[in-house]
C-alpha cells in the first residue's frame, strides 16, 4: 500500500524505508529505517477493521513482558489514538496502557486512517540502543475499540516473527522448524551430541572389553569406521547449522559477536580434524604419537567450545528452558556413562597387568 496519500502527515522522513509484508493473512506491511544513531523510524500499515493494530518488541518472541505500540481511530470523531502498553500477561487488565520500556520520541508518533484505501498507518520513532529482533503483531476484534479506560479487547489474531533488520529477512516464530530453530538444532545435534558420542566410540571401543564369565563384547562394526561415520555426520550437521546461523543476525550486533567468534573457532578446529585424516601417518611411523596428540586435543577443544557455544546460543535466542534442561540432562548422562567406562577400562587394564606378571 502506497504512502503517497498520507506521506505529508508522517512526522519524519519516509524516503528509503525498507518495506516488508510481514503478515500475509492480515495484510500487515512494515516499513522501517535507521535515520540516526540509535534512532529508528517505523510505519505499520494494515486494513482498518474498526479495531486496533499493534506492533510489539520482544526479547524472545513471546508477548508477555514485552512492550508494544497500539493504535486505533475512533469511529465517532475520526481521532487517532496511539499508546504504549506493557504486556504483563494474556488478559486485558494485564496489558497496561501508558506503560512499557520503549523510548518513543515525543511528537513523532501518530495513527492515521486513509478513507479511500481503508487502511490504518501507525507511525512512530524510537530512540533505542539495541533493537530487539523479535517483533509481535496483533489485531483486535472487528468493529470493537478499546473502552474509555483504554484497556484492550483480547486480540482477534496475533503473530511473532524474527527479523534481520540488515537484510530484511523474516522468519516465523513457533511455526515448526523455522530457520532460527533449525540452526540451533543442527549445531546442537551435530557438534553437541554426535561429536562427543564419536569420541566415546574411539576411546572405549578400540579393543574388545572383557566382561565377567569370559564373555567378550564389541560394537557391531569396526570401531574406526563407526567413529568416522559419526564424526563426519556430526561435522556436516554442525557446518550446515553454522552456515545457516551467519545469515540470521547483524554482523555488528554486539550481543552475538562472541557467539559468532566461537562458531568460527569451532569450524576451524573441525576443519583441521577433517584435514588431519589426509596426513594420518602409519602406526609404525615415529610421527604417529604427535599426530595422536594433535587429533585428541584439537578434537576435544572443538567439542568443549561447541558445548559452551550451544549454551551461549540458547541464552541469546531466549529459547525455552526445556531445551537447556534437556541438553544439561544429556551431558550429565554422557558424563556418567564416561565415568563408568573409565572405571571399567581402568579395572580391565589392572587385571591385564596383573595377569602379565
Amino acid at each position: 500500500m502506497s504512502l503517497v496519500s498520507v506521506n505529508h502527515l508522517i512526522p519524519f522522513n519516509t524516503t528509503f524505508m525498507n518495506c516488508l509484508t510481514v503478515w500475509n493473512s492480515e495484510s500487515f506491511i512494515l516499513r522501517y529505517t535507521k535515520s540516526e544513531q540509535n534512532l529508528w523510524n517505523f510505519i505499520l500499515s494494515a486494513p482498518n477493521s474498526g479495531s486496533y493494530i499493534a506492533l510489539g518488541f520482544s526479547n524472545n518472541g513471546a508477548m508477555v513482558k514485552s512492550s508494544a505500540l497500539v493504535g486505533w481511530v475512533n469511529n465517532d470523531d475520526g481521532i487517532g489514538v496511539i499508546k504504549q502498553y506493557y504486556l504483563g500477561g494474556a488478559s486485558s487488565r494485564q496489558c497496561v496502557p501508558d506503560q512499557g520500556n520503549l523510548q518513543v520520541m515525543h511528537g513523532k508518533s501518530l495513527i492515521v486512517s486513509h478513507s479511500y484505501s481503508s487502511y490504518l498507518y501507525l507511525a512512530f520513532q524510537l530512540n533505542i540502543t539495541q533493537l530487539p529482533q523479535y517483533l509481535i503483531f496483533a489485531v483486535g476484534p472487528k468493529d470493537t475499540l478499546p473502552a474509555s479506560d483504554n484497556f484492550l479487547p483480547v486480540h482477534r489474531n496475533k503473530l511473532s516473527i524474527f527479523i534481520n533488520y540488515d537484510t530484511g529477512m523474516i522468519f516465523g516464530v513457533g511455526k515448526g522448524f523455522g530457520v532460527v530453530r533449525r540452526h540451533g538444532l543442527m549445531v546442537m545435534i551435530g557438534w553437541g551430541v554426535l561429536m562427543p558420542i564419536g569420541v566415546m566410540v574411539a576411546r572405549y571401543f578400540k579393543k574388545k572389553n572383557e566382561l565377567g564369565h569370559g564373555h567378550m563384547i564389541h560394537i557391531p562394526t569396526n570401531w574406526f569406521n563407526t567413529h568416522m561415520c559419526i564424526q563426519a555426520l556430526g561435522f556436516g550437521l554442525g557446518l550446515g547449522g553454522i552456515i545457516a546461523g551467519f545469515g540470521l543476525t547483524k554482523a555488528n550486533d554486539e550481543s552475538v559477536r562472541s557467539h559468532k567468534s566461537l562458531a568460527i573457532s569451532i569450524l576451524v578446529f573441525g576443519s583441521l580434524q577433517m584435514m588431519a585424516l589426509v596426513v594420518r601417518p602409519e602406526k609404525s611411523s615415529k610421527m604417529r604419537r604427535y599426530w595422536n596428540w594433535y587429533h585428541w586435543y584439537v578434537g576435544r577443544a572443538a567439542i568443549a567450545c561447541a558445548i559452551g557455544n550451544i549454551f551461549l546460543g540458547l541464552s541469546l535466542a531466549h529459547e525455552a528452558k526445556s531445551y537447556t534442561i534437556a541438553y544439561v540432562v544429556f551431558l550429565a548422562v554422557l558424563t556418567l556413562i564416561s565415568l563408568l567406562m573409565e572405571i571399567r577400562m581402568w579395572i580391565n587394564n589392572n587385571n591385564n597387568n596383573n595377569n602379565n606378571i
